[in-house]
């Protein structure tokens, strides 16, 4: 019984931003970037 008060007090506390106020994510460049063409398809012979 006491863990699961402890695990909801604990839940409940994450929800509420006790650690602060939410922060945006960094405006950083992507670290990859992919361009190009792709081409898909079966090649055989019967």
């Amino acid at each position: 019984m006491r863990i699961l008060l402890a695990l909801s007090l604990l839940s409940f506390a994450a929800a509420c931003g006790v650690d602060g106020p939410p922060k945006p994510p960094q405006s950083t460049a992507p670290g990859l970037s992919v361009s190009g063409e792709a081409r898909m398809g079966v090649a055989g012979r019967l």
